[in-house]
């Protein structure tokens, strides 16, 4: 706007004219805000507050009498109090930022070889932050009297020109530094090969240990299929077997019972009849014989009569009462034998009997009387 001026932020407005009021100010000094000015009357001008660098490459000898090139860059500014603003535009109206960086490296160079001369190349490569605060001490002052505030200074090459020295002094460093390299590296690739050794190690358990368990369990797998396999007809063989003796013991069962079905259905009953048509025969065989002994003794011709008479009752008798009847034969033939014997015996007795009753009625003349009791003499009566 004609008439109205606004300096930027980082800038500073200087309007110089008419002097107002009792201010020794040479002109007046806006920062951060606009002003009319008077046109044709008043003049504004601007001074730049940004930062600048100026670089610094200069050769100092140091106390040895050793030449070094050292290298440094300096960040500066106009100062931000009217004071300062005031100086430097007095100063830096034309050509602010090549006048500034000029003025500023000169200041510089010349603290810089002074301080420089005090010091051993050993103190400046190993104090060197110290060097650079000394020589910003140093600048302080003058850069003030201009209106300038350096906001750093930093070092950033030392050179020897080539004389060698800085790198002789670097040498056993160097070496030192080298060698502990070197140990670390050899440490280092010993304990990287005891690495790989035990991995490979561990590896090789692991696969022992692998191969062992994959032996094991292919093992109890064959083992397990076998016996699957194995299962099945395995089974069907026992299931079979006692199929078998389970038939077995049926089948011998029923023999058992069939025998004793047979014992008592047929052998005995044909046993018994057996043996009553043999103690039949021999009771007559018996008679028979008794009947030719009677009529072979003279005396006995009436007693032998009189048995023979009745032998047929008697064996009549011996019969009807075996036949029909229910004999348990305990011990089979040997049973049905020692019946037969038992029953020819007393068959035998009772013969015996009659024959000495015979004798003893004829002899005494009891047979009246016994005929008259009504009795039979001791014969058994069916």
């Amino acid at each position: 706007m004609l008439g109205y001026h606004v300096p930027d932020p980082d800038e500073a407005m200087l309007i110089s004219g008419k002097k107002s009021g009792s201010s020794d100010e040479p002109f007046l000094v806006i920062v951060g805000h606009g002003k009319w000015v008077m046109p044709f009357f008043r003049r504004v001008t601007y001074l730049s507050l940004a930062m600048n660098e100026a670089h610094v490459e200069e050769t100092c000898v140091t106390t040895q009498g050793i030449q070094l090139r050292v290298k440094a860059v300096i960040a500066h500014k106009v100062g931000g109090d009217k004071p300062s603003i005031i100086s430097a535009g007095q100063r830096f109206s034309s050509e602010q930022e090549r006048e500034m960086s000029q003025l500023t490296g000169q200041i510089f160079s010349g603290h810089l070889r002074s301080i420089v001369g005090s010091m051993t190349v050993e103190q400046i490569i190993r104090e060197r932050d110290t060097l650079a605060r000394q020589v910003l001490e140093a600048s302080k002052r003058e850069m003030g009297t201009i209106g300038l505030v350096v906001d750093s200074f930093q070092i950033q090459s030392i050179d020897d020109l080539g004389s060698g020295y800085i790198n002789a002094l670097a040498q056993p460093e160097i070496a030192r530094v080298q060698r502990e390299a070197a140990i670390a590296q050899a440490q280092a690739d010993q304990a990287a090969a005891e690495a790989q050794q035990q991995s490979l190690r561990a590896q090789a358990d692991y696969e022992r240990d692998t191969t062992i368990k994959r032996a094991t369990i292919k093992s109890e797998t064959d083992k397990a299929q076998a016996e699957a396999a194995q299962a099945g007809p395995l089974a069907q063989a026992t299931a079979e077997k006692a199929i078998a003796e389970q038939r077995a013991q049926l089948a011998e069962s029923l023999a058992l019972q069939r025998e004793k079905e047979l014992m008592s259905e047929v052998i005995k009953p044909s046993e018994a009849r057996a043996r009553a048509i043999t103690i039949e025969a021999q009771a007559q065989g018996e008679a028979t014989r008794i009947a030719a002994e009677a009529a072979a003794a003279h005396n006995r011709i009436a007693l032998d009569q009189q048995l023979i008479d009745q032998l047929p009752q008697i064996v009549a008798s011996l019969a009807s009462g075996l036949n029909g009847a229910n004999v348990s034969v305990v011990n089979g033939a040997d049973g049905v034998n020692e019946l037969l014997t038992g029953l020819l015996a007393q068959g035998g007795s009772v013969i015996k009997t009659l024959q000495h009753q015979f004798r003893d009625e004829s002899a005494g003349g009891t047979s009246a009387e016994g005929s008259a009791d009504g009795s039979t003499n001791g014969l058994p009566t069916h």
